[in-house]
């Protein structure tokens, strides 16, 4: 692992497992995590980590000394079965993928373009346009403004 992110190795090692923890829809309308190159994202998030983020790369490391001794391939070359496997196996042992992993997937999933755009919404950020608010009764607060203050001065 470098300053500079995720190696080219450990992106596709990385996609391979995004894909098992997002799937893609039967009918291609979402894609699966893998697809979105989501290797910034995560780097990004995992940054102010940094041990998870080594167990992450530790992982991925593991992964791919697995693929190449069980089936002398690299993982992006494995079939989608022979992948599952692996991170079945992967899972059971000291090198598992660090659960945090998947919390930080849905994130960068679910605020991507192509998925928002599957999902029937905007790709976009909700301000500045924004969205419709109703008005607030500010009335509500009287009570409060009312009843004076509950602190002392320090």
């Amino acid at each position: 692992m470098s300053d500079g992110g995720f190696s080219d190795d450990e992106k596709h090692a990385l996609a391979c497992v995004l894909d098992e923890i997002i799937p893609g829809s039967a009918d291609g309308g979402l894609p699966g995590a893998g697809a979105l190159d989501l290797a910034d994202h995560l780097d990004a998030a995992l940054r102010s980590m940094p041990e998870l983020r080594a167990m992450l790369v530790q992982s991925l490391g593991a992964l791919a000394a697995m693929a190449q001794q069980r089936h002398a391939r690299a993982i992006p070359a494995l079939s989608v079965e022979e992948r599952t496997a692996l991170l079945a196996e992967l899972a059971a042992s000291e090198h598992s993928v660090p659960p945090i992993l998947a919390l930080h997937t849905f994130t960068g999933y679910y605020k991507h373009p192509r998925v928002l755009e599957a999902l029937g919404c905007e790709p976009r950020p909700p301000h500045p346009q924004g969205y419709e608010m109703e008005a607030n009764d500010l009335t509500l607060l009287d009570p409060v403004r009312r009843r004076g203050k509950m602190y002392r001065e320090c």
